[in-house]
């Protein structure tokens, strides 16, 4: 099978077209022809070296794939699987894949996974736009799972028109949380219209735009942008701070540090199938901001690093 990923680190020049040997679905896999691959800034972190691949080259990036199941291993059909994770073959589902592995990157013809890493596509979307959920979904559901905050608390969200940030805002509402999010100008109206209650100016001035619009801080900043010390002024004492990227915090007295690993939610079907369900219902909104071919790796890369997009760029085969 064709793959795409990397034998040498570096820029998105160093993408390629290898050919691997074609996996198989061994007991309680689902093996499915991939259709859509979305391309998330952790790819770009992979084809530099950054958390290195547990595997020898070509190193193959990728998180997030959407397909058609082609094959089903053994004890998929057991009685102590749900319903929801039986599949068939010609099912469509979502995949969220770890690059560092035993199946590796979802840059591939042939993606093989536990039954539990996959969930079928949220009805009246496509594969393209399936792509986009897994593990940026995975991600805004453990940091509110982490979070644990009750309904009517507050919680600001940095990068909020980002892929990763508008599904923190829509899984937050649907938890019915109030939603304080930053944006340019450009983003406002949309964020308003997918439930942010407050919108405030992006920028380096985070803390101060979020304590004016709710004076004492909220209850919890979830930092999608990655300001880390810039963002965590806006917490109110004995507040939460979600960071990514292994960040421990800056040691502002009074607030909880919460760092997520969404490689932790790997076999986490309930949670996948739940947020087919919301991106079913609409409760969540998924956006591709360009398809391309799986050869034009390069460009997608290039274009995801140049800033400015909206929504999540996606590979075919």
């Amino acid at each position: 099978m064709r793959v795409i990923g990397v034998d040498e680190f570096g820029g998105p020049e160093q993408l390629k077209i290898f050919e691997k040997a074609e996996p198989h679905a061994g007991p309680g896999e689902v093996r499915i022809r991939v259709e859509a691959i979305a391309v998330s800034p952790t790819d770009t972190l992979i084809r530099q070296g950054q958390g290195r691949p547990n595997a020898e080259p070509p190193y193959v990036p990728g998180m997030d794939a959407a397909g058609v199941v082609d094959e089903v291993g053994p004890e998929v059909e057991g009685t102590s699987i749900p319903d929801s994770g039986r599949f068939s073959v010609g099912d469509e589902v979502m995949a969220f894949a770890i690059p560092a592995g035993e199946h590796g990157g979802a840059y591939v013809e042939y993606l093989v996974g536990p039954w539990q890493s996959m969930a079928r596509t949220p009805a009246g979307h496509s594969v393209q736009e399936a792509s986009t959920l897994p593990m940026n979904g995975l991600t805004a559901v453990q940091a509110l799972e982490k979070l644990d905050l009750a309904p009517g608390s507050t919680i600001a969200v940095t990068g909020a028109a980002g892929t990763l940030g508008s599904y923190v805002v829509q899984v937050a509402k649907d938890a019915q949380l109030t939603v304080v999010a930053d944006a340019s100008p450009s983003d406002r109206a949309w964020l308003e219209s997918i439930g942010a209650d407050t919108v405030v100016e992006r920028g380096d001035d985070f803390a101060s735009a979020v304590l004016a619009a709710v004076p004492g801080g909220v209850d919890a900043v979830v930092d999608t942008a990655l300001l880390k010390s810039l963002a965590s002024g806006a917490v109110k004492p004995g507040g939460a701070f979600v960071s990514f990227r292994g960040w421990q915090g800056d040691g502002s007295p009074d607030v909880r540090f919460v760092v997520v690993s969404v490689g932790d939610e790997y076999l986490s079907h309930a949670k996948l199938d739940r947020l087919r369900a919301l991106a079913s219902s609409g409760a969540i909104t998924l956006r591709v901001a360009g398809v391309l071919p799986a050869a034009s790796a390069p460009e997608a890369h290039r274009r995801l690093e140049a800033g400015g997009t909206r929504g999540r760029f996606v590979l075919t085969f």
